[in-house]
């Protein structure tokens, strides 16, 4: 069944039915509630607030409209907005993105520098996407981790497509600026042990 049909059989009164909606898209959820706390120091709160949405999705499923959104991107708005309530509650209004990107595993043939230097650079990069805004954060967050697309980004945030496109942009471009002097200088420092030979 697709989502529709199971909103419908839920709203005609087949409750059990949003076991199966909950299934399918409570992975996601967690781990985009997860990367939203992680650096507040709050990730322990992700399953509760987790359950928040589903909860608060099933109360209000009876308003969901689906010519507005598709169920899945009115489930990232929920989720989205309970994490910034708990957030402004005065905890701490940082959100960041976790530290927990998966890194692949190198074969056990790999020196163990190899490791070291890649496990270095996927911290740069979460550092980097750390210290962007929050919508800017979001919205990265939502196209490259959680494969969105602009429209349904848009509609989690409540941006027109274009500002999505632009903070992307702006987004894309400050983690790139931040990561440039640490790709750079072993180039530039390679390139001045050769001038001195």
């Amino acid at each position: 069944m697709t989502d529709s049909q199971l909103i419908r059989e839920i709203k005609d009164g087949n409750v059990q039915l949003y076991q199966e909606l909950v299934a399918r898209y409570e992975r996601k959820i967690l781990l985009f509630i997860f990367h939203m706390l992680k650096n507040s120091r709050m990730e322990h709160m992700a399953e509760d607030m987790c359950q928040e949405t589903f909860y608060k999705a099933y109360r209000s499923l009876h308003s969901f409209r689906e010519v507005e959104a598709s169920f899945s991107t009115w489930l990232y708005t929920i989720a989205r907005n309970t994490v910034l309530s708990e957030l402004r509650k005065g905890r701490n209004g940082n959100v960041y993105l976790d530290d927990t990107t998966h890194i692949p595993l190198t074969p056990p043939e790999t020196q163990p520098e190899h490791t070291v230097l890649r496990s270095e650079k996927v911290n740069m990069v979460r550092e980097a996407i750390n210290s962007l805004p929050e919508k800017q954060r979001s919205a990265l967050i939502l196209r490259e981790y959680d494969g969105l697309d602009y429209q349904e980004i848009a509609n989690i945030l409540g941006q027109t497509v274009s500002s999505v496109k632009s903070l992307l942009f702006r987004a894309r471009a400050s983690v790139k600026t931040q990561l440039e002097s640490y790709v750079l200088e072993p180039i530039l420092e390679e390139y001045e042990g050769m001038k001195q030979r």
